[in-house]
């Protein structure tokens, strides 16, 4: 009857301790935490229990004098550092943490490690919504361009292509909502943010202040220049702009989204990450999010696609290499 009770006891507390992930390298770990446990408790025989769960007195002894390994105190480590990145930065994956925890925090771990660690601490990235497109088309365009950018996405150089559109955020006064539109305008080479520009209407001037910004900014850039069909876009007077700066226009077909793959993926890293499951109650709150997120998009987030680099890091990279 005792040996019986011992061996119910054994199963039960082992498969309990079995129920928590463990992110250890030993197998039988929850075996030996059982062993542990029973003999300090019940005074059940080390020898006896070993037997049963099928172990060795050796390693079970060698576990009770150091019960982490160390790998096991490096996983900590690591979890604890992880928790605080996604403390701060929701929005990341495992893959971005990954890159995150060897670009700031000197630790060089692979993405199968940091994954069995988020899912062992419970943490997960935000959820990405499905995107709304806000595009209105002129009843009478005054220009159409073709798809001159093909999905071609990859450029060799800065300001070789650039992408644009607009975007719609949401703000809360009381009961009272009201919208907030962003214009920008992306490079293909190092994905980063040329320009921006915010305002309370999505009009004609919303575009052309953009374009005439970025233009200001890198006045020698010739571009490839893409979009939708948006009527800004088709209007007389952004035709003569691109015109004036010596630009080839590209627009996107009808209802084609993906032709502007880029600049759609773009709307969605910060929608996702900042603007998502929030509620801004106010313009100057909605505003002050979006400037710090294209700061913290164009020096501070790391992206693969760039060598583990940020656009900035990557732009300039370019210039030094050559």
């Amino acid at each position: 009857m005792a040996q019986l009770q011992m061996e119910n006891d054994l199963l039960k507390k082992s498969e309990g301790i079995g129920k928590e992930e463990s992110l250890g390298q030993f197998r039988n770990v929850a075996a030996y935490q059982a062993i542990k446990f029973l003999h300090e408790e019940k005074w059940y025989s080390i020898k006896s229990m070993c037997e049963f769960l099928q172990v060795t007195r050796s390693a079970y002894y060698r576990w009770l004098k150091q019960p982490e390994s160390m790998r096991e105190q490096t996983n900590r480590q690591v979890a604890k550092v992880i928790r605080m990145i996604h403390e701060k930065h929701p929005d990341m994956g495992y893959r971005r943490i990954k890159d995150e925890l060897k670009r700031n925090h000197q630790m060089t771990v692979n993405d199968k490690r940091v994954l069995r660690i988020c899912r062992h601490e419970q943490i997960q990235s935000t959820i990405k919504h499905p995107g709304n497109c806000i595009t209105r088309r002129a009843s009478a365009p005054y220009h159409k361009a073709k798809n001159v950018l093909k999905g071609q996405f990859h450029a060799e150089a800065p300001n070789q292509k650039w992408v644009t559109d607009v975007s719609e955020f949401k703000y809360f006064v009381g009961s009272d909502v009201h919208k907030l539109y962003l214009s920008a305008i992306l490079d293909l080479y190092d994905r980063r943010i040329v320009t921006y520009v915010l305002s309370d209407t999505n009009d004609l001037n919303l575009v052309f202040d953009t374009f005439d910004q970025a233009v200001a900014l890198v006045p020698e850039a010739h571009p490839i220049f893409h979009s939708d069909q948006g009527f800004q876009y088709t209007h007389v007077n952004f035709f003569h702009r691109i015109v004036k700066a010596g630009m080839t226009q590209s627009m996107s077909r009808a209802g084609k989204c993906t032709d502007n793959g880029p600049m759609e993926g773009f709307w969605g890293l910060l929608k996702r990450e900042k603007y998502y499951g929030r509620k801004f109650t106010s313009r100057e709150e909605l505003v002050t999010m979006i400037g710090d997120y294209m700061t913290y998009y164009n020096t501070g987030r790391y992206q693969r696609k760039l060598q583990v680099m940020t656009p900035m890091e990557f732009h300039n990279h370019y210039y030094q290499a050559a």
